[in-house]
Parts: structure tokens; sequence; C-alpha cells
């Protein structure tokens, strides 16, 4: 447990000097909130890792005249102690216990992302203990103007270069950061599953991806909405939707009924009340309401205790095809899995795009045309007897929507646009689960990967810190 930036890079020193005692664990990690999808973090062969939530500050930086937010801060911690000083925000995720160690250097997004983009669009400079081909560590600040090239190349890697890849970040620094909606307007629906066809299931999906891919201007109220559709497995009852708009805008409650015609006047089935919590967020019986911007983000946090999960996630380009959503109905249980108990089975399609397609400078997150980010969730109990089973699902519906590319949502596709790092998944390195020819290098970091590797050479040249998706110093694939 480190406290200081400091005491990480003396952790960092004495464990890269020290001799293993089990020869079967040599790596060395950094957690900053915990989560983590793979055993990237915690696995049989980690020997060390440096937790680095002790240090969870977040202040004004005047000599930088940048926000600064330590690494082991989460989502909650800025949005708690930044907004009420400043009247800013990062736009970042909505699950509270996120760490922003891993969150901001694999892109950060989250219900802003429309109206302001992307968290590492404001990120003007980064903090990271780095260790040399002599096994010397020394803490480095790279800044975006730094005059030194391979310093801002460092600081562009920390841009969707995912974490744990280059060193043990410490502190980040924010310039520009953006005000968020004073207030908002927030609305649920939900719909039991008893209720739905084959062609009202894909009426409602279809209908969703139409709307984003018609409303994407950020400067306009539906610009700047967003909204969750929640696709649970058959057995949790119901589907979910929430969304959230600009209050302050003058246009935005318009947006929202118009949001929610445009989907909802699609369908026959009608909504009704939500009788769980979908997919990790909260949705309180008797909203639409108007809420200041943090009551709303708070609301919507449902916390909990842990559990075990895994994730697999996809850009869309357009609208989902007939053909992913005929499988995405089957797979939900009512042709496939018929059998299947989990109420925290779901797709999560998330709208995308806006203010995140018109970057405010390069970086290296290279989704920048989607209107859709797709999160493929299970969740299971620790000590589950049935975790193969829950595994087995996810596996099988995410091949299944995208059989059409080789059982994942390809780079630069039609309808798809890769994958994203922030929600890893090692399956992409797998024939047996991606027949597509593409590598996860490309699908996660397409044209970025060949620069990652130049930045891994120069910055961790006895590649320290590894794991099965960690940029590679070798050639691009």
């Amino acid at each position: 447990m480190v406290r200081t930036p400091e005491e990480a890079r003396a952790a960092l020193e004495e464990a890269v000097n020290e001799a293993p005692v089990d020869p079967g664990r040599t790596r060395i990690t950094a957690r900053s909130g915990g989560h983590c999808y793979e055993d990237f973090v915690c696995g049989g062969d980690v020997r060390v890792i440096l937790d680095v939530s002790p240090m969870c500050g977040v202040s004004y930086d005047g000599g930088m005249r940048a926000y600064c937010v330590e690494a082991g801060a989460t989502v909650w911690h800025v949005y708690g102690r930044l907004y009420p000083v400043s009247g800013k925000v990062l736009p970042g995720g909505s699950c509270f216990s996120v760490g922003l160690g891993g969150h901001i250097p694999a892109g950060g997004f989250g219900m802003l992302s429309r109206q302001h983009g992307l968290t590492v669009d404001y990120l003007y400079a980064v903090e990271v203990a780095v260790v040399d081909e002599n096994k010397n560590v020394k803490l480095v600040v790279a800044r975006r103007d730094d005059k030194d090239q391979r310093l801002r190349e460092l600081l562009w890697a920390h841009t969707g270069g995912g974490g744990g890849n280059f060193g043990v970040v410490t502190r980040f620094w924010f310039r520009g950061l953006p005000h968020p909606p004073g207030q908002v307007l927030l609305t649920a629906l939900a719909w039991d599953w008893k209720d739905f066809t084959k062609d009202e299931f894909a009426a409602l999906v279809t209908a969703f991806g139409e709307y984003f891919r018609d409303h994407q201007n950020p400067s306009t109220a539906a610009g700047k909405l967003f909204a969750m559709l929640k696709l649970h497995h058959v057995s949790n009852g119901q589907i979910g939707l929430l969304a959230q708009v600009d209050a302050d805008d003058p246009d935005g409650a318009a947006a929202m009924a118009g949001f929610v015609a445009a989907v909802d006047g699609r369908i026959g089935p009608a909504a009704t009340k939500t009788r769980s919590v979908p997919g990790g967020h909260f949705m309180r019986p008797g909203i639409p309401r108007v809420m200041p911007w943090l009551t709303a983000t708070r609301v919507l946090n449902s916390g909990g205790g842990n559990r075990c999960g895994k994730y697999k996630s996809a850009y869309l380009r357009k609208p989902f095809t007939g053909r992913q959503i005929s499988a995405m109905w089957a797979y939900l249980g009512n042709e496939r899995y018929t059998g299947y108990v989990n109420r925290q089975a779901l797709i999560q399609v998330d709208s995308y795009g806006g203010a995140v397609n018109s970057p405010l400078r390069e970086t290296a997150v290279r989704q920048r045309d989607s209107i859709l980010k797709v999160q493929y969730q299970v969740y299971w109990p620790e000590y589950d007897a049935c975790q193969d089973g829950h595994i087995a699902w996810i596996r099988d519906i995410y091949k299944a929507t995208f059989a059409a590319t080789g059982g994942v949502p390809v780079a630069d596709g039609e309808v798809t646009d890769g994958c994203y790092i922030g929600y890893p998944d090692t399956d992409l390195n797998d024939g047996r689960w991606n027949e597509s020819g593409q590598s996860w290098e490309t699908l996660y970091y397409k044209d970025a990967y060949r620069k990652l590797q130049e930045v891994k050479r120069f910055w961790d040249p006895c590649e320290v810190f590894r794991h099965a998706q960690s940029v590679r110093p070798g050639r691009a694939v």
C-alpha cells in the first residue's frame, strides 16, 4: 500500500531488484480501484501488487495550472470532491468504485461523454514511476506540451493505451475541464420480457440504434442525451432503459420526450415499473424527474458487495444488423440458454458519439466515429458452482452476435469498430473465440498500436509490466 509518489517509486524499485522466492511468481502489477475482468492484476504468477488506493487526493495545482487527481482516487472521489469546490467535472464513469488509475488510461467514458467527450480528452500531464534498462526507478512527469518528444509520447500513451503497460501511474493533471449540467432530467423505463415477440424485440433494439445514429450533434439537446438499454437475460424478467439529458438546456425536456417516443413508441409492449437493479444502475420508481446533477449521479449508483464477473465489448458505427439482433434474441434465453437462470446476465447498449467523435486533440483512443458502445456483462457470486456456465453464456452470445465477422466486432468494419481495452477480454487472444483474422491488438488499438509499442520499448525496456494483453515491445501486429 503506497501513500505518496515517492513511496510508489521506492516500493517499485525494491520489487524490481529483489530475487523472486517462487520462480513461478515474477510479475509486478499495480492496482487502484481493484476492478479487472481478467487476471492482469491478481493472478497466480503475480509476486507484488502495488496498491495506490491510499493516494486519492483531488486538488488544484497552481504550478501546473491544472486539476490534480491522484491515481488511487475513485470516480466518486472525483465527483464528490472536485465538483462541489470548482463546479467542474471529469466526464467519466457511473460506477463509483472504479479507480482512476485504470479508468483514465483506458480512455474513460460515461453519461456526460456525448456532451463533453472522453476523460482523456482533458488529460494534460501524468506522473509515472518507470524502470530503466538498469532497473533503476524514477518518477517522471510527462506533459502534453513538453519539449521532450519522449515525454509527450508517454503522455499520449496514457490517453487510451490501457493501464499497467508503461509504469505505475501516481498522478494525473487535467486542463480545460467542463462544467456538468446544474440539473439533469432522468427517465427510466422497463418492459416485461413476457410481452415481447422476436419482432418487437428487434423493433426496440433498432429504434434505439437509429435514434443515436440520427442524433450526433452535441450542441443540441438530443445530441447530449445519454441512454443505456439493458437487455437482460429473460430470467431477469425485464428489459430496462435509463436516459439522462441536460435539463439546463431549454430543449432538454422536449429532447427526452422525443427520445421516449422514438423508442417506446415503436413497440407494442407497455412500459411498467422497474422491479430490479438493472445492470448495476439503480433506477428508482417515480422518475422521470429533474434532479441536481450530483444528486442524480449518486442515485444511479447501486453500490453493493463484491462479485465475480466477465465483460466483452464492441463499438458500433451503425445500428445492429438483423442477424445480430436475431442472435441476441436467441441467446438471451428465448431460443438458446432457455434453462440458464441469471438475473445479472445482460447486454448493455450505451449511446455513444457526439462530442466523443469530435475530439479536442489526438489521443490513443482510435474509435472516434461510433454511435453505440456495447457491454456484454455477466456476474455471479464468489464460489458459485455454475461459474463455467456463466462464462459459457457470455462467450456464446458474443460469438453468435458477431458470427459474420469471425465471432468478434472487427475494427474498421462496416458496422463495428473493435473493442474497448477498459473491458479486457483474453478470449480475443484465442482462435476458438476469435476467428476474424484480426489480433486483439488491432481490435483494441487499430493503427495506434505501433506507436504504443515504440513507447513501450523506450519506457519499459525490461518489460516489467506485462500481462496477457499488455503492449508488446516487439514488432507491430
